[in-house]
C-alpha cells in the first residue's frame, strides 16, 4: 500500500512504561442474559417490562460534557457512522479518514500479522479499480505517495488516510470512491497476495532490530500472559509467509463491516454536500455485525517484586520502576474531567521537579519521567522511568525515587501549582483565541479520539470557561490528594534495566538500590520566591531608517539604524499566532579544517540558560507565556525560530536579544552534552542507516573534516569557552535579519523590535560572503564502498550518490527535483510492487544553496542481505531506462502534479510564509524564484528529464555504498 506507519497502540506504549495515559477505550459489549437460578419460578405471563433504552451511538450521548456543535455526526441504516466538519485552515483542502474498528487484537493465532497484511492489500485491486491503479490515480490528482496517501494498523483499529490538496467535489468523490472500494470491494486475489507478501516481509525486516527486541522484552516482563504481547501489528513471519487469499478474505469479511466503520471528513467543503456524498457512496454497503471487542489481557495486576535485565550493545542505559493496578471505568464526564485535571497538575509538578534535577549542575540522570496510564481496558500502571549515562544508573535511581517519594509524602507548594496553572491557562487561552483557524488535523484527531477513547470533543471556549470556574478552588492539597489516589504505590515494584552492560551486582543490586532510595531522608518542599526577567532594557529604542512594501507578496521591509533588518507579513491564516525567525551572520561556515567542530555546541547553548538565569529559572519565568528559547547553527547563520502570540511578542523579542548579548555558558549545559557522547558513539553502527551516516560524510568529501565524523575525544574536548571564542563576536556584531508573520499589529511589532534587537549596538550591514569557507567538493574517487553494521543479520542497505550542482539555476533545480520524484515512483513500482524487495526505497536531489557548484543526487533501498545483487541490477536497469528514451507522460504527470499542489498550498499556513520571508531582504531573489516555480515546473518536458538523467546519473560516476552485516563475534 503506501508508506504506512504500522502504528502501535496505547497498550504497546504503556508496555514500555511510558508514563502517560495512552490506552484506547472501546464500548463494553452488552452483558449476556443470565440463566434463571435452579429453584426460581419462571413466570408464564410476565408483566410487560419497559423497553431498554437504546445503546448510545456516540459517547457524548451518555455524557454531560457538551459536544462541539460544529461537528456533524451521523449513522447510516447499515450501521456505519460518519463525522463531518467544515474547516478552512488550510483553505481549499480537506482530510478523509476511514477507521475500521479492528486491529491486530482481532487476529486469531493463525492470523498474526494478517490485519496489517490486509491493510497493504487495500490498494492491490478491487472491483472498481485494477491492481496498482489506486496510487497512480491519486498521484494524477495531486496526492503524493506516502505524504498524502497513508494508512496505519494498530492493536484496535486500521485507519486509512487521504489528504486532499483541493477541496473540490470531484476530488472528494474520488476519495470516497476509493474508501468504499477499500471498505467492501477488495478482490484479494492469490496473485496479488503473493506479490505483496515480499513487501510486508521487507517492512518487517526493516522494523526489526534492537528497539523491537527491547519492546518485546518489555511487554513480556510487564504482562507475560497478555494477548496483546502476541499480537504486535507487524505480525509473525511464519504466518505472513504462508498467508493465503482465503485467510485474508475471511478476516476481511469479519472485520470490515459497516457497523465496525467510522468515516471522518474535515475540510473546506459544505457539510450537507459531504453527507449526501457519503450516503450515496456507502448507503448500499452490507456486511456482518461488528465483531465483539477482543481481549487484550490477561494482565496480573498483582505482579510485583520482579526484576529484569535486558542488554543490547545499542541500548542507552535506563531503569523503569512499574506498579500495576486494576483498570477502572471512568467515562468522560465533567466530574471525571475535574479529577483528571487535578491529577494532571500533580504529575506535571513532579515531572517539573525531575526536569529541574536533569537541568542542574552534576545532574544525576539524563532525563526522568513519572506518570500513570491504562493498558487497554485490562489494567492500570504507574511508572518512573530514569535514563542515565552509562554506568550511572544507581545515581539516577536514587535521585529520582527520592524526588517522587518526597512529592508523594509531602505534596506540593503553592508556587509549583501556580506555575502549572499558568501553563494550563495560557494553553487554553491560546486555543480559544485561535479556535477559528485550527488546522484540519486538530478536528480529525478529536473525532478519532471520540471513537477510540470515548473522549467528547468540545470547544476551546468551553474548556477555558470550565478551567476558569475551577481554577480558583484548586489547592496544592487537592492536587496532592488526587495524585495519591490515582498513582499506584511504587513499593515492591517491577524493576527493569536496559542498557549495554549489566549493572554490577545484577538484579540484587537493582533492588537494593531501590530500597536505599526509598530510605533516603526527605523533607517538605520549600516555597520559592517570585522571579523577574532580568532583560527588559536594552538601551534607547532603535530608529527606522527605511520602510518599503514589496508588491508581489505584500512583505514590508524595514531597516533600523543599527543595521537590523525586519520583514513583516500580516496574514490571517492563523488567528492569534505570530511565527518568527531570526538569523545572525555566522553558522557552520565558521567551521574550518583546523577547527571543524567550532560551532557544534551552539545547539547546546540554551541548556546553559542566560547570564542572569539558568535554563530551569527560565522555565519558571516563562510559565504561562508563549515563548521559545533556543539557538541553532545553520550553514551560514545562527538561527532561532518559533511561534508566539501578540501578547507575548515583546517578551519573545527580549529573549532573542538577551540570547545575543548575554548567553549563559553555564557548566550544566556542557555536562548535559557530554552525558550523551558515549551513547552516540556506541550506536554508530547499530543499524545499516547509522553505519552509512557514520561513514559516508568522510567518503563523499575526501575526508574534509568539516563534513566527517570527528573522534570521540574531539567532542569531549568541546566547552563553552571555545564556543564563545568561536561565535561570541558574531552574536554581538553579526548582521541580523528578523521575520515576523501572522496575526500581528505591524506598528506594535516595529516598536517591540526597536526596543530590543533594534536597540543593540550597531551590527554589520550584510551577511559576510566567506568565499573561502564555501568551498566544498565531491570526491573524485568513485566506485563501491563496502560498510558493515552490527544490526540484524538479514538487513542490508544500498545507496548510490552522484554529484550534481547548486541551486542557482531554478530550471535545473526543478528538473533534478522532478527526476528525483520520478525515480521514487519507479523504485517503488520496480523494487517494492514488482519484486517485493524493498519496503520504502528513496530518491532525493539536494542542490546546495551555500556551496557553489555542489549538490548530490542519491537513491537508496533497504533490502535483505542476499538481495543486494538483484537490487543493484534493478537500479542499473532503471538508470538505463531513464537515459534510453523519454519517459511516459503519465509518469511525469504523477511526479509533477503533487509537487504543484504542495507549492500551491505553501502559503496557506504560517510555516510557508515564514520560509518565504525569513531571508527575503538578504536574499531577495528567493521571492522571484518562488513565484516562478509553477510555470517552470509545468514546462519541463520528457526530453529534458531524459537529458538531466544522462547528464548526472552516469553509473560510472556514482559513489556506491553497500552496508552489510558484520561477521558475528566469536
Amino acid at each position: 500500500m503506501s508508506l504506512h506507519r504500522c502504528a502501535l497502540a496505547a497498550g504497546l506504549a504503556l508496555a514500555l512504561a511510558l508514563p502517560a495515559p495512552l490506552a484506547s477505550r472501546a464500548a463494553d459489549p452488552p452483558p449476556a442474559a443470565a440463566p434463571p437460578a435452579p429453584d426460581a419460578q419462571v413466570a408464564t405471563s410476565p408483566a410487560p417490562a419497559p423497553s431498554p433504552a437504546p445503546a448510545p451511538v456516540w459517547a457524548f450521548e451518555a455524557s454531560d460534557v457538551p459536544v462541539d456543535p460544529a461537528y456533524r455526526f451521523g449513522r447510516l441504516d447499515n450501521g456505519m457512522r460518519f463525522i463531518i466538519r467544515h474547516n478552512a485552515t488550510p483553505a481549499g483542502t480537506a482530510l478523509v479518514r476511514l477507521r475500521i474498528g479492528s486491529g491486530s487484537l482481532e487476529e486469531r493465532e493463525e492470523e498474526r500479522g494478517l490485519m496489517h497484511f490486509l491493510e497493504h492489500m487495500a490498494f492491490n485491486g478491487s472491483k472498481g479499480l485494477p491492481e496498482g491503479e489506486m496510487v497512480k490515480l491519486l498521484a494524477r490528482k495531486g496526492l503524493a505517495f506516502g505524504a498524502d496517501t497513508n494508512a496505519a494498523t494498530g492493536f484496535e483499529a486500521v485507519t486509512y488516510m487521504l489528504n486532499l490538496p483541493r477541496a473540490d467535489p470531484a476530488l472528494l468523490d474520488t476519495a470516497l470512491m476509493l474508501m468504499r472500494e477499500t471498505a467492501s470491494e477488495l478482490l484479494l486475489s492469490e496473485d496479488a497476495v503473493a506479490r505483496e507478501r515480499g513487501v510486508i516481509l521487507a517492512e518487517r525486516r526493516d522494523r526489526s532490530g534492537f528497539q523491537q527486541r527491547n519492546l518485546e522484552d518489555s511487554i513480556a516482563f510487564l504482562a507475560p500472559e497478555a494477548r496483546y504481547g502476541a499480537r504486535l501489528p507487524i505480525g509473525s513471519a511464519a504466518v505472513i509467509e504462508q498467508a493465503s487469499a482465503a485467510q485474508l478474505r475471511a478476516l476481511y469479511a469479519r472485520s470490515y463491516t459497516p457497523a465496525n466503520t467510522v468515516l471522518v471528513v474535515v475540510g473546506d467543503l459544505p457539510v450537507e454536500a459531504v453527507e449526501a456524498a457519503i450516503r450515496t457512496r456507502f448507503g448500499d454497503w452490507r456486511g456482518a455485525p461488528a465483531p465483539e471487542r477482543p481481549e487484550a489481557g490477561p494482565i496480573d495486576v498483582d505482579r510485583r517484586g520482579l526484576t529484569r535485565i535486558h542488554l543490547d550493545p545499542a541500548l542507552a542505559e535506563s531503569v523503569t520502576l512499574t506498579r500495576l493496578a486494576p483498570w477502572r471505568e471512568e467515562p468522560d464526564t465533567l466530574a471525571n474531567r475535574r479529577i483528571a485535571r487535578l491529577r494532571a497538575l500533580g504529575y506535571a509538578i513532579i515531572n517539573r521537579r525531575l526536569a529541574r534535577l536533569a537541568r542542574g549542575p552534576d545532574a544525576p540522570f539524563r532525563s526522568a519521567s513519572y506518570g500513570s496510564g491504562e493498558i487497554f481496558r485490562e489494567a492500570r500502571l504507574t511508572s518512573l522511568a530514569i535514563s542515565s549515562a552509562d554506568g550511572e544508573w544507581e545515581k539516577g535511581l536514587l535521585a529520582a525515587v527520592r524526588e517522587v517519594n518526597q512529592a508523594l509524602t509531602y505534596g506540593f507548594t503553592r508556587a509549583e501549582l501556580d506555575e502549572q496553572l499558568a501553563n494550563t491557562r495560557t494553553a487554553l487561552e491560546n486555543a480559544a483565541k485561535a479556535a477559528d483557524t485550527r488546522a484540519h488535523g486538530v478536528f480529525v484527531n478529536a473525532a478519532l479520539a471520540l471513537v477510540s477513547d470515548e473522549r467528547v470533543p468540545t470547544t476551546p471556549a468551553f474548556q477555558l470557561a470550565v478551567f476558569e470556574a475551577e481554577a480558583g478552588a484548586i489547592t496544592p492539597e487537592a492536587v496532592w490528594q488526587a495524585l495519591r489516589e490515582d498513582a499506584a504505590p511504587l513499593d515492591d515494584p517491577l524493576i527493569r534495566f536496559e542498557g549495554r552492560r549489566a549493572p554490577e551486582g545484577g538484579e540484587e543490586a537493582l533492588r537494593a538500590a531501590f530500597a536505599r532510595a526509598m530510605a533516603l531522608p526527605i523533607a517538605p518542599p520549600a516555597e520559592r520566591g517570585p522571579l523577574a526577567f532580568a532583560y527588559s532594557d536594552f538601551g534607547p529604542p532603535g530608529t527606522v531608517v527605511s520602510d518599503s512594501l514589496e508588491p508581489r507578496f505584500g512583505l514590508r521591509f524595514i531597516r533600523f539604524a543599527n543595521g537590523v533588518r525586519l520583514t513583516l507579513k500580516r496574514t490571517d491564516v492563523r488567528k492569534d499566532r505570530i511565527a518568527f525567525a531570526m538569523a545572525v551572520d555566522g553558522g557552520d561556515l565558521l567551521n574550518t579544517h583546523a577547527a571543524p567542530l567550532a560551532t557544534y555546541l551552539t545547539n547546546s547553548l540554551a541548556a546553559g540558560g542566560l547570564g542572569q538565569h539558568s535554563q530551569d529559572e527560565l522555565a519558571s519565568l516563562f510559565a504561562g507565556r508563549s515563548v521559545a528559547f533556543s539557538l541553532a547553527s545553520d550553514t551560514d547563520a545562527f538561527t532561532a525560530s518559533g511561534t508566539t502570540t501578540p501578547r507575548d511578542l515583546a517578551l519573545q523579542l527580549q529573549v532573542l536579544a538577551a540570547t545575543l548579548i548575554d548567553p549563559g555558558y553555564r557548566p550544566e549545559g556542557i555536562e548535559r552534552f557530554r552525558r550523551n557522547i558515549d551513547n552516540f558513539f556506541n550506536t554508530l553502527d547499530a543499524t545499516p542507516a547509522r553505519a552509512l551516516s557514520t561513514a559516508s560524510g568522510a567518503i563523499l568529501s575526501d575526508n574534509d573534516p568539516r563534513f566527517s565524523l570527528q573522534p570521540r575525544e574531539a567532542f569531549r574536548a568541546l566547552d563553552f569557552a571555545g564556543l564563545d571564542a568561536a561565535i561570541g563576536e558574531r552574536l554581538r556584531r553579526g548582521a541580523i535579519e528578523v521575520a515576523l508573520v501572522g496575526d500581528l499589529d505591524e506598528d506594535a511589532a516595529i516598536v517591540a523590535i526597536a526596543a530590543t534587537l533594534g536597540a543593540l549596538p550597531p551590527r554589520e550591514a550584510e551577511f559576510l560572503p566567506r568565499p573561502e569557507a564555501r568551498q566544498r567538493r565531491f570526491t573524485t574517487s568513485r566506485g563501491e564502498h563496502r560498510l558493515t553494521h552490527r544490526g540484524e543479520a538479514d538487513q542490508a542497505l544500498l545507496q548510490w550518490v552522484w554529484p550534481t550542482t547548486d541551486d542557482s539555476d531554478l530550471a535545473e533545480q526543478l528538473r533534478l527535483e522532478l527526476l528525483a520524484r520520478i525515480v521514487r515512483i519507479e523504485l517503488t513500482e520496480r523494487l517494492r510492487e514488482r519484486l517485493g524487495q524493498a519496503y520504502s526505497p528513496s530518491a532525493a536531489s539536494q542542490p546546495s544553496h551555500h556551496y557553489p557548484g555542489f549538490g548530490t543526487f542519491a537513491i537508496a533501498a533497504a533490502v535483505s542481505a542476499d538481495a543486494l545483487p538483484a537490487t543493484r541490477a534493478t537500479l542499473a536497469e532503471l538508470i538505463a531506462d531513464l537515459q534510453r528514451a523519454p519517459l511516459d507522460e503519465d509518469v511525469i504527470a504523477r511526479a509533477r502534479r503533487p509537487f504543484l499542489e504542495e507549492h500551491a498550498n505553501a502559503l496557506k499556513d504560517l510555516g510557508g510564509w515564514l520560509a518565504l520571508a525569513a531571508r527575503a531582504q538578504s536574499e531577495p531573489e528567493r521571492l522571484a524564484r518562488f513565484a516562478a516555480v509553477p510555470e517552470v515546473m509545468r514546462t519541463i518536458t520528457a526530453e529534458e528529464v531524459q537529458e538531466t538523467a544522462r547528464r548526472y546519473l552516469d553509473l560510472e560516476a556514482a559513489v556506491t555504498f553497500s552496508v552489510v552485516p558484520a561477521a558475528p563475534s566469536p
